[in-house]
């Protein structure tokens, strides 16, 4: 009877092992022939030698055989894949919902009336039409209308923002209770949305620096636990029968299964990317989270950071000679050229003056701009103080003084920076006096104000600060800020700000809001503290299982771990891990 029900379990045993199990078997051939081992190796090699010998004892009169170890060890641990999958699929959770905010139709303008199209159809340069309470399809800029639009899906951002003709509006935000009609500028995968989500993607399955090392160590732990476990049969089999030494040495091999191990970093970084997402922060890739981490200084560029990057003229200086029109006149006609937040100022101050431009105009990075108008050589730019200087054929012809204020949260970011134990630095090209109001405005020590700093030397103050010995993190938004933003060890960059700008950055702040600084170090150094937590207790797991299950304590207590209940705490571990991380999804 009971050889009977011994062919029984091997017949049963023969699908689980070889076509559930199989998986295993084939990722640690492909291992053993790299002359390597992971572990699939441990499970392969465990219940591979309990159904060879189970198999060689069917012949023999009362031998042991252990087919229902094995059937129960692979199922045990493909359940507690199937149970790691579920809680791996929360990790992702962010990703799904980014993907649901956009709808699935759009209403345009097309041949004299509104007709419904699919999302796939709308083309840039179509005129969309937005009622209330409709989810917007595509970008865009507001032709007609006004109304209030919910961007928090996509910066984090609580209130509603306020939309008018010439407004920029995003694909998935939500309008509010007015209507208007916008024409598409990005569509399809060219939209703040689509390319949100295709960053998020590629940042979850990148590799921070620590996975690394958790690879390195998992390797030589393979090998470490098949000396231990060949060990454990050796010791048994000096005291027990073959099949005990057997069973003991199978049960480290399982319970040594180093799954908790790998899987202790990237769920951390894919929760904590995922997270970030919802706050409208954009973390690049696991190494820019685990660098973010260990920030201690953080550097901010004054004009469009700190400040809102939008500079008026509050007084119009004239010398002997010119009048203040002639003075804003000549000065308008060369800075109408110029992107820089100041130009613009001069020549909104200088509207209904006349549209005369500059010829052959010339930029002078960090001190200001040159042209010709009317004849005369006109140049624009750094004078005494705070005031920017008109010079005519090399006469000084007047000045402007200029004024722009600080970001209402640049302080309490500054505030929750300190409180972290992090150096809060400043830099501009702008007059030190100026720089050390806002200094002063905003709580930065003034030994920490780096003023008049030319924009193509900004990158060498950072590298300064690193050879230091400190982790620096850049906080840009200007084309001019792309080289430092490099430098650092982690860029930071204003999601409003330009394309060259978040190109070099490490992480993006979707929001205007500074306050984003703080949250994105403090969401790295959680994800990076959970990982430490993961590694720690997949390691402790083992310190205590593995001996359990070689028994140690048999002595004393009597009994050892099975191999079916090593399987089962091996999956215990996997799914503890995930668990773990998942728990960043409250930060």
């Amino acid at each position: 009877m009971l050889e009977r029900l011994s062919y029984l379990q091997f017949a049963l045993t023969l699908p689980v092992l070889f076509y559930s199990g199989l998986p295993f078997f084939r990722d640690a051939w492909v291992a053993a022939r790299h002359r390597s081992a992971n572990m699939n190796s441990l499970i392969a090699l465990g219940t591979g030698a309990a159904f060879s010998y189970s198999t060689w004892a069917l012949s023999r009169v009362g031998v042991d055989v252990y087919f229902e170890a094995v059937a129960v060890i692979i199922t045990l641990v493909l359940l507690g894949r199937v149970l790691e999958n579920r809680a791996r699929r929360g990790t992702s959770d962010a990703i799904r919902r980014l993907m649901k905010l956009t709808p699935e139709s759009a209403r345009v303008l097309r041949d004299g009336g509104e007709t419904e199209i699919r999302l796939d159809d709308v083309r840039v340069t179509d005129v969309v039409v937005v009622r209330p309470g409709e989810r917007i399809p595509v970008d865009g800029v507001v032709r007609d209308g006004a109304s209030e639009v919910d961007e928090s899906m996509l910066t984090g951002e609580s209130l509603p923002v306020s939309k008018a003709a010439g407004g920029s509006v995003f694909g998935g935000t939500v309008n509010g209770t007015g209507a208007f009609r916008f024409e598409a500028t990005r569509v399809g995968s060219g939209t703040a949305l689509a390319r949100i989500i295709a960053l998020v993607k590629k940042a979850q399955g990148s590799r921070a620096p620590v996975a690394r090392l958790a690879d390195v160590v998992s390797g030589y732990f393979t090998f470490a636990v098949l000396g231990i476990a060949v060990v454990t049969f050796a010791v048994w089999l000096a005291f027990a029968p073959f099949g005990t030494a057997l069973v003991n040495a199978v049960a480290v091999l399982i319970i040594a299964c180093p799954c908790a191990m790998g899987l202790a970093t990237p769920t951390a970084i894919m929760v904590g990317i995922g997270r970030g997402a919802e706050l409208g922060i954009l973390v690049k890739g696991g190494e820019e989270l685990e660098l973010a981490a260990r920030i201690d200084t953080v550097i901010f560029d004054k004009t469009g950071t700190i400040t809102n990057g939008k500079p008026r003229v509050t007084r119009v200086l004239s010398s002997a000679g010119f009048t203040e029109d002639q003075v804003l006149h000549l000065a308008a006609a060369v800075e109408r050229w110029s992107e820089h937040p100041i130009a613009r100022s001069i020549v909104s101050r200088a509207e209904g003056n006349g549209a005369v431009q500059a010829l052959g105009f010339q930029a002078l990075p960090g001190r200001g701009a040159q042209g010709t108008v009317d004849g005369r050589q006109v140049f624009v730019g750094r004078g005494m103080e705070a005031a920017i200087a008109v010079e005519v054929d090399g006469v000084h012809a007047g000045s402007f003084e200029i004024a722009d204020e600080v970001k209402p949260d640049a302080a309490a970011a500054v505030r929750s920076l300190r409180a972290m134990r992090i150096e809060v630095w400043m830099i501009t090209g702008d007059h030190r006096r100026v720089a050390l109001e806002v200094a002063q405005e905003t709580g930065i020590a003034v030994s920490h104000v780096l003023a008049e700093v030319l924009p193509e030397h900004k990158d060498r103050e950072v590298a300064r600060l690193r050879r230091e010995g400190k982790r620096v993190a850049m906080v840009g938004h200007g084309i001019n800020d792309a080289p430092a933003l490099a430098r650092a060890d982690v860029g930071i960059a204003i999601g409003s700000g330009t394309d060259v700008a978040i190109e070099a950055a490490g992480i993006i702040l979707m929001r205007g809001d500074l306050r984003g600084v703080p949250e994105a170090l403090l969401l790295s150094r959680r994800t990076l503290r959970t990982i430490r937590q993961n590694l720690f207790w997949a390691l402790a797991y083992n310190v205590i299982g593995i001996p359990l299950a070689a028994g140690v304590l048999f002595p004393i207590t009597g009994w050892t771990l099975t191999p079916m209940i090593a399987s089962a705490a091996m999956a215990l571990s996997s799914v503890s891990v995930v668990v773990n991380s998942l728990r960043l999804r409250r930060a």
